[in-house]
């Protein structure tokens, strides 16, 4: 495999996708690219948007175990790992595992958990483990989360911390379609698709987990000049002194955006990371790990509007 089968890889993939999914082929390369670099996404949008959809069509895609936990205010740290259970026929406790173990696990409205519940996510999240009572168990690789959040509805929910909040590779913003791809998604449903019956698409896998350690190995080959390593570093060093945020991104983040960006070329059949690699992934990679002073968002700005005024100002290295 070299960078062109990526490349059509990629292309099939984006092709399956379509069959389920209504203009979403942006978000399912950077889901591909948080996979590759075992990276974990926020997908961020207002109910009814195929959040959900797209976490499962992206497991079928790659033949991965899917796994949906629904995030309550009750929700415990047991629910999501998992338990022991003494049974009285053996007269010895059993380890019961949680939804947790599972290749790609959608978290719904995760925003809704208490803190006991999301210390243990991000356990698993940085870890790729959790602890039950005492006792470390692995998860399995492929192992991401797809995490949903509802920006609209703020009854109920908890802010996620910056912590963990700084373990998603991706934010990714899942808007309203435009009318005719709207248009598009009612005919689909006219002519009796069912996002809950996917296997009447016929979905054919695209790669199996398996590849996925020889095409992290490609990625690892994709060439990084000195002078984009240094523009990496100059953004997210530009974002912690802009007068238009209060926080700055993270080393976290620059690593994020360069491993990211590495994915991204391969992808695409390149063999080298481009400047417009680094610009594509800025808005995704840091929007979710900034945060803005009040005075700006008083003028209406967000974090991508800043970014694209840090961009203006920093030298594109050539």
């Amino acid at each position: 495999m070299n960078q062109q089968n990526l490349q059509i890889l990629l292309q099939r993939l984006q092709e399956q996708a379509a069959r389920a999914l209504v203009g979403q082929s942006s978000t399912i390369e950077l889901l591909l690219v948080a996979l590759i670099v075992r990276g974990h996404v926020l997908l961020e949008g207002p109910p009814g948007t195929a959040k959900t959809l797209i976490a499962k069509t992206l497991a079928r895609l790659v033949n991965a175990q899917f796994g949906r936990i629904q995030f309550t205010p009750d929700l415990m740290p047991s629910d999501v790992v998992g338990t022991t259970v003494f049974d009285l026929q053996s007269n010895q406790f059993n380890l019961q595992r949680g939804p947790i173990f599972t290749q790609i696990l959608l978290a719904d409205e995760i925003n809704r958990a208490p803190a006991k519940t999301q210390a243990a996510l991000l356990e698993a999240m940085e870890e790729r483990q959790v602890t039950i009572e005492g006792d470390t168990q692995t998860l399995p690789e492929p192992f991401i989360v797809i995490a949903t959040q509802n920006p609209i509805e703020m009854d109920g929910t908890y802010p996620l911390p910056e912590a963990q909040l700084d373990r998603f590779l991706f934010k990714i913003l899942v808007d309203y379609l435009p009318r005719k791809a709207e248009t598009e998604v009612l005919r689909r449903y006219h002519r009796g698709f069912n996002a809950n019956n996917l296997d009447a698409l016929n979905l054919k896998p695209v790669l199996r987990p398996e590849h996925l350690a020889q095409i992290r190995k490609i990625v690892q080959q994709v060439r990084v000049e000195d002078g984009v390593l240094s523009y990496i570093s100059a953004i997210t060093h530009a974002t912690r002194s802009g007068a238009e945020l209060a926080h700055g991104a993270s080393t976290r983040a620059g690593v994020a955006l360069l491993l990211a960006s590495k994915a991204l070329a391969a992808l695409r059949g390149r063999d080298y990371v481009s400047p417009d690699d680094i610009k594509m992934l800025v808005a995704p990679t840091l929007r979710h790990r900034v945060y803005l002073r009040p005075e700006a968002e008083i003028e209406g700005l967000n974090a991508d509007a800043v970014f694209q005024r840090l961009l203006s100002q920093l030298e594109v290295p050539r």
